[in-house]
Formats: structure tokens, C-alpha cells, sequence
């Protein structure tokens, strides 16, 4: 039974159900990051109908010693579980299915879940399962769900067996702000818009980590003892994720990681920090990363030709990655003396800049939030992301938050600012000096944007400087 409440994936849900009243038989896959609410969007999807029967199948984690009968071992024992009946064995997949097919009727719902770890040890999983699926001719809904994204995408969706027979592909990704927000509300979380930011600044809008959260603790309780308890769940759950991911096999893929814990990256500067050699290698583990939900390529773009320049740049687009990389790891000794029992966690140097710049990554995973505030149509965008100029003989350097290029040759320069003191007239002084900084064409336009959470001095409204000066509370407001 699911006690915790559910929140958002309307679009989701309202896509399931759409293929769902064609009653015919259907393939759905569903992939995203770990915990991020992939078997639970199908089991709230199922709920809606009662009257059928979900099916739902889950495959064992990797560990050593695990065989490809463990695997199907463990399946019949969970289809005995559904069906009321003693243990039963299956030596081949395909008598797993085909038993499966003698209780399932029109409208039930088989799901598997974590299909990479019950294909691990036995690659005729996949063509076994293609064939029982083209006898099916009960419209059934069949989900597959995985974490392991890579793996979904080359052994299901780019895969010869399931060509033309997948009917809905949906990558899951975290709650909205306003969605994380709505969740903490309803789960009885009472803090400040400051101490909501920060929950969701380090746990990313991801389900399952909000769901952690005690209402009966503040939230510098509640972070001590995820993140800095020796047992701490998200003190474990950086190794859990790569060991499951990666099957072990993840150093490399950390290694990446460490060297954009502390901002975006280019190719060359990730292959140099990490000593890797030139081969196509990396780029290939980069896009595993990208793929798992755990790093976003973004682009730079000439300004007058709109076209990508021959260097793009990387960071971490989750935050409870760099959180931990940045913060929790860093403590690891510490922590393992429960160092942390009697200490504020704003006495560790530097947490409050930390949270303001997990904010600033909370914000570019919020990108419509962003736009819609602006007054911006998605449409009028021709390019848009945080955005880098390398120092070079002819210019200087400078970083920007968010930059976002329309039709019309306007530059919208955005800057994040989660503070608790109030912003004065210094914030106009660091705009300018980015903008005098930034290289820009002629007959463009650059628009200050300022985004803040607390008090702005009446000063800098009244300066008139910024086209828009927009509280981060109004997208954390619930009426």
C-alpha cells in the first residue's frame, strides 16, 4: 500500500490513458534516473482502473554470484505471490510468459520493472519476450521500465526486436519546483520559502528523496540526518546509483563527475582533469551520463550566425549529484564519526553559497518556470542555456547564469541571486560589468534579468536597470 501522496505527471498520466482506451495490445517503455517515480507513475496509472490486474514484476539488483535462473527464480516467485499459489519454477523465459499469458485478460497491465537487471545474465530475454509479444493478441498493457537508461536505449528502443512495436516512450524526469513544493505541503512539511529552496536545491525534485523528509523535523534536521548521518540515505545513495547503473563497474563514470563538480566543462578540459586518453572513449561515457539523467550537454552559439561553435560545454544537471560530490563527500570522515551530531549545518564553510548555487542548478532544470516568468514563448527562442565566453587574446572572460537569444536579436541576460540579506545597488554593478564583459554584436540588445529569493533594496528597483526583477517565491506558491 502507497502511503505517500502523488504529485504531478499529468501529461504522463493523461498520455497512458489515452493509448490505454484503444484497447489493443500495447508496448509502453518508461525510463528516467533512479528514483525518480517510474514504477509508481504505473502503479497510480493503474489504480484508475480496478477492475484489472497489474502484474507488476520487478528484477533483482546485480550482485555477485546472481545467475540468469536467480532471475527468473525470483519473477515466479512473484507471479506465485499474485496469483495465491505455491512456488513454482521456470527454466526458459518463455514459459515464464506463456504462464503468464494463462491468467492475464483484456485490460490488465503487466509491468517490468528494472528489465536490464532481469536481462543481465540471459541475452535471450530480450528476443523471447519479442516473440511472446507478437502472439499477444489480448490487449494487454506491457510497460517497461528501467533505470538503466543506456541500456533501454540500445537493447529496446534501438533494437531490431521491438522496431515498430513500441507504442509510447516517456523519459521521466524530477518534479517541477512548483510540483516539489506542492509535495512538501502535502506531506505536512511547514518551512520558509528559504528552507523550501534548499530542500529542493539539494534533493532535485526527485519523489523518492522528498519523500525521506520528516514533518515532525526542520529542514536543517532533515538534511543532517540524510546527508550526514553515518547511515545517512543519501550518504549511501551515490554508490548504490553507480553500482546498480554501471554494474560496479563506475569509476570512470565518477571520475567525470568530479572533474564538473565545480561548473561546466569543456571535452578537452574533462579529458585533461581526468587524465583520460584521446579516443572516442569519454565521449562515449559521456553520453552514458547524459542518457542517465546525471549531465546535460549544452551548446555555445555564435550570436550572429545562431550556429553551434566547435566547443560544447558540460555540467552536472542534477543536484543531488553535485550536492553530494561537493558537499557530503568532502565530509565522508567526518560523518563516519557521526561528527555531525552536535553541529549547525551553517557552520560548514561556505553551505550557504553552496545552497545558492544548487539553487542556481534547481532553476536551469526548471527551464519553462524560467521563460514563463520572463514573458517569453518558447517560439520566439532561438538559442538558450548558461552560457560561457572563454577568455581569449581579444576578450575576456565571463560566465552567465542563463542567457536566452529571440528572433528579434535580443540577449536576455539572467542572473540567479538566493540570498537571505537583502540585495542592493552592488547586483546592478555586477550586471554591468558582465555585460561590458560580453561580447556582443552589433544591433543587438541585452536585457538584464534578475531572479532572486529575499528582500531587493527599493534602490534597485528604482533604478530601473532590470527588465524584470522576479521573486523565486511565486514558483514555490500554492494557493
Amino acid at each position: 500500500m502507497i502511503n505517500q501522496p502523488f504529485i504531478g505527471r499529468k501529461k504522463e498520466l493523461k498520455r497512458l490513458k489515452l493509448l490505454y482506451d484503444k484497447k489493443i495490445p500495447s508496448l509502453v517503455v518508461v525510463k528516467g534516473r533512479r528514483r525518480v517515480g517510474k514504477s509508481r507513475l504505473i502503479t497510480e496509472f493503474a489504480a484508475k482502473s480496478p477492475q484489472h490486474t497489474l502484474w507488476d514484476f520487478a528484477g533483482l539488483a546485480p550482485v555477485e554470484g546472481m545467475t540468469a535462473q536467480s532471475q527468473r527464480d525470483h519473477f515466479a516467485r512473484q507471479l506465485a505471490l499474485l496469483l495465491k499459489t505455491p512456488p513454482m519454477t521456470f527454466q526458459d523465459w518463455s514459459d515464464a510468459f506463456e504462464h503468464l499469458s494463462l491468467h492475464t485478460k483484456p485490460g490488465d497491465i503487466v509491468l517490468l520493472d528494472e528489465i536490464s537487471w532481469m536481462a543481465a545474465k540471459d541475452a535471450s530475454l530480450i528476443p523471447k519476450l519479442k516473440a511472446w509479444w507478437d502472439k499477444q493478441t489480448v490487449p494487454i498493457l506491457l510497460v517497461f521500465c528501467g533505470s538503466v537508461s543506456t541500456w533501454i536505449e540500445e537493447n529496446i528502443l534501438k533494437s531490431t526486436a521491438f522496431f515498430g512495436r513500441i507504442n509510447l516512450t516517456m523519459t521521466l524526469g524530477p518534479l517541477s519546483i512548483f510540483e516539489g513544493a506542492q509535495l512538501l505541503k502535502t506531506m505536512g512539511i511547514k518551512c520558509s520559502p528559504y528552507d523550501t529552496y534548499k530542500l529542493l536545491s539539494i534533493l532535485g525534485g526527485i519523489p523518492w528523496y522528498l519523500e525521506q523528509l520528516n514533518p515532525r523535523q526542520t529542514a536543517d534536521e532533515n538534511i543532517k540526518q540524510l546527508c550526514f548521518e553515518k547511515d545517512g540515505l543519501l550518504v549511501l545513495e551515490f554508490e548504490r546509483i553507480f553500482h546498480d547503473l554501471f554494474n560496479g563497474k563506475g569509476t570512470t563514470y565518477k571520475k567525470i563527475l568530479y572533474a564538473l563538480k565545480d561548473g561546466m566543462k569543456t571535452l578537452a578540459e574533462i579529458r585533461k582533469m581526468i587524465d583520460f586518453a584521446h579516443s572516442g572513449t569519454l565521449s562515449t561515457m559521456i553520453e552514458h551520463l547524459i542518457t542517465a539523467g546525471f549531465i546535460q550537454k549544452q551548446k555555445l552559439w555564435s550570436f550572429k550566425t545562431v550556429k553551434p561553435l566547435k566547443q560544447s560545454l558540460y555540467r552536472i544537471s542534477d543536484p543531488y549529484m553535485r550536492f553530494y560530490l561537493k558537499i557530503i563527500e568532502p565530509q565522508w570522515d567526518k560523518i563516519s564519526l557521526d561528527g555531525f551530531k552536535e553541529i549547525s549545518l551553517s557552520t560548514l564553510p561556505g553551505f550557504d553559497a553552496h545552497i545558492g548555487l544548487q539553487s542556481e542548478y534547481l532553476l536551469l532544470q526548471n527551464r519553462s518556470l524560467l521563460l514563463k516568468a520572463i514573458g517569453i514563448s518558447p517560439a520566439d527562442i532561438l538559442c538558450d542555456g548558461p552560457y560561457r565566453q572563454s577568455r581569449s587574446t581579444t576578450q575576456a572572460g565571463c560566465q552567465i547564469d542563463y542567457l536566452i537569444q529571440t528572433l528579434t536579436k535580443n540577449l536576455f541576460i539572467c542572473e540567479f541571486k538566493f540570498k537571505r540579506r537583502e540585495l542592493g545597488m552592488d547586483v546592478i554593478d555586477d550586471m554591468k560589468e558582465k555585460i561590458n564583459t560580453l561580447k556582443v554584436p552589433r544591433g543587438f540588445a541585452t536585457v538584464p534579468v534578475l531572479f532572486h529569493l529575499g528582500d531587493v533594496a527599493s534602490s534597485v528597483s528604482m533604478a530601473n536597470y532590470f527588465y524584470r526583477i522576479i521573486d523565486i517565491t511565486g514558483f514555490i506558491v500554492i494557493e
